[in-house]
């Protein structure tokens, strides 16, 4: 008995001598190993050193700070739009989306990164029984198989490095989705009241239409007007009752949209504060937006801008996967190993004679591909095209990026302009409206002259509040293309 255990203690022993050297061989094989297939450098693209702007004075602005970097409850100041932003970015379908794309690549990190590690398999194994010699057996046996893929030419850490750069694209991803959808509320919000505006701009209208309507109809009664100046007052009346339909229409329609944004069914949206207000020294306006605004540098807009970042990292992961479709080249060396034990007795007429054995094995192999159809060559031709192509969208996107902001800045100069040319139009013609009005009444004009009057000012004032959403509209698409808004 003595001899067998000290037997069974000499093997464990070498088992052991055995499975510490291919662990040397392993840790060996982790630091001498290289890596084919070229490192990723980034590309050097030549962007403009100053936006193109309206005016000097905004390109010289451009070395300033950029408003973007302002994060987006500092530039959207109405509390009802914050709260429906904080909202979304609660509840927002596309949102969790993204978040779910990001737990999915981080998972698909470890399954690749798994492959650079040792694979390793126990198979435990009880078994017993009896005959009819009266022999029985109670044996129980352990083994563990152990496989390794040594990773000479670095296929599985440029797998890796692939998958960390989708990882990091995914995260990319999920930033630009956050600031599309902050840009998309606060879009939806401004729309909604400058329809609400519009809506008020003629409800007022009717109300003074009809007051208009019940003037005329009593001159008409004392002789000093005509049906014709009855009719003609109602014209533009019944123009402004027929618009009512159409801007509730288009306010229900708009609620609907900001409420899926928010993650909800189609409901009503609480509003804030109203974009303006007619006085009778003219419009004031809730807030006061500036002519221009900062863009800062356009190296900035690189680092700032997600949608650069993420087109960034699929070209890491481009340039990664031409080393695995290099490394695939060469050969691929595997090591193996096993080892375990049984333990048990065998009770043989009435002896119990003991049943323990040891066993242990160890193997390395060698493959390396010799002809494969053109499928190793074409599928590295395959990986440098997709390389190609991620540097194509790389340099298209930064492009994209500079002709955002340069429309944006265009669009902002220009609308802010148009809505304060667009007031001293609206004044004008109120002036006009109370001139005629006037002449009229002393006979001195025809009713047509004050129709003509109140139907421009109808449609200026319209158009005044469709100017001033273009400002807002302007502002929040500044603030998007120069990669504002994802900041938390």
């Amino acid at each position: 008995m003595r001899y067998r255990l000290e037997d069974k203690n000499r093997q464990m022993q070498t088992f052991g001598r055995k499975m510490a050297w291919i662990a040397v061989i392993l840790a060996a094989s982790l630091i001498t190993g290289c890596e084919v297939g070229p490192n990723y450098h980034r590309p050097k693209v030549q962007v403009p050193t100053t936006f193109r702007a309206p005016n000097q004075t905004q390109q010289a602005e451009a070395q300033a700070a950029s408003f973007a970097d302002l994060p987006w409850w500092k530039v959207f100041r109405d509390p009802q739009l914050q709260e429906l932003i904080r909202t979304a970015l609660k509840n927002n379908y596309n949102l969790l989306l993204a978040a779910e794309r990001i737990n999915a690549a981080r998972a698909q990190l470890g399954i690749t990164r798994s492959n650079q590690f040792p694979q390793v398999l126990a198979n435990p194994d009880f078994s017993g029984g009896k005959n009819e010699e009266t022999i029985k057996s109670n044996i129980f046996s352990l083994a563990a198989d152990a496989s390794f893929q040594l990773d000479f030419f670095g296929r599985f850490r440029r797998a890796t490095e692939a998958a960390r750069a989708q990882l990091l694209g995914a995260e990319d991803a999920q930033k630009t989705v956050i600031l599309t959808l902050v840009s998309d509320v606060a879009s939806d919000y401004f729309e909604l009241r400058d329809l609400d505006l519009q809506l008020q701009i003629t409800e007022d209208t009717v109300k003074t239409q009809e007051k208009s309507v019940e003037l005329t109809e009593l001159r008409l009664k004392h002789g000093v007007a005509t049906q014709l100046d009855v009719l003609q007052a109602r014209q533009v009346l019944d123009a402004a009752n027929a618009q009512v339909p159409d801007l509730e229409r288009q306010i229900g329609q708009a609620e609907d949209a900001i409420s899926i944004l928010l993650g909800n069914y189609p409901q009503g949206v609480p509003r804030g504060q109203p974009l303006g207000t007619e006085t009778p020294q003219g419009w004031v306006w809730t807030e006061t937006l500036p002519p221009q605004l900062p863009p800062g540098l356009p190296s900035a807009l690189l680092e700032r801008r997600p949608d650069i970042h993420e087109a960034e990292q699929n070209l890491v992961a481009a340039n990664a996967d031409i080393g695995v479709a290099k490394a695939a080249f060469f050969p691929q060396v595997s090591l193996t190993g096993s080892g375990g034990g049984a333990f048990g007795h065998t009770v043989f007429f009435g002896a119990s004679v003991p049943a323990n054995t040891g066993i242990w094995s160890y193997g390395a192999s060698l493959a390396q591909p010799l002809f494969e159809g053109g499928y190793l060559r074409n599928n590295l031709r395959y990986a440098k095209s997709q390389y190609r192509q991620a540097l194509i969208s790389y340099k298209q996107t930064i492009q994209q990026a500079f002709g955002d902001v340069s429309d944006a800045l265009i669009g902002y100069q220009k609308y802010h302009q148009a809505r304060v040319r667009q007031e001293e139009s609206v004044k004008d013609l109120q002036e006009s409206v109370r001139v005629s009005m006037m002449r009229y009444r002393g006979g001195t004009a025809t009713y047509l002259d004050v129709l003509d009057s109140q139907r421009s000012l109808f449609s200026a004032e319209l158009t005044l509040a469709q100017a001033r959403n273009n400002e807002y509209q302007s502002l929040v698409q500044l603030y998007k293309a120069l990669g504002g808004g994802w900041q938390q």
